[in-house]
């Protein structure tokens, strides 16, 4: 069976690029956290529970590298804010958090069952 959409399993793959950025929580959860609005470093540490400010740093300055977050100087303090290209993986955070929702607990309940945990 042929296909003519790109083999995610190829090390050159856009696809890998995909999962290498939404695989990791932190992005994942600091996307997730500025798919409304800009927010302040503070305040991303306290939406984004467990992240260290250290942690959250080198998650923003990763994100900006990959031109998913852009960063602007205000005063005293720099607001961060999804870059248009980051606001297109806004959608499929939400489904993934969709599907956590909706089979979170037969992951955990299996989990249990067989011992995984």
């Amino acid at each position: 069976m042929e296909t003519s959409a790109p083999n995610a399993l190829l090390t050159d793959c856009p696809a890998r690029l995909a999962v290498e950025i939404i695989a990791d929580k932190w992005s994942f959860l600091v996307i997730f956290a500025l798919r409304e609005e800009p927010h302040r470093h503070g305040e991303l540490v306290e939406m984004v529970g467990g992240i260290s400010r250290k942690v959250l740093t080198q998650t923003l300055r990763k994100l900006q590298g990959y031109g998913l977050v852009s960063r602007t100087q205000e005063s005293e303090h720099a607001r961060y804010a999804l870059t248009e290209l980051g606001g297109t993986l806004v959608e499929p955070i939400e489904m993934l958090n969709r599907w956590a929702r909706d089979h979170g607990e037969a992951v955990v309940d299996f989990q249990e069952s067989h011992g995984s945990v």
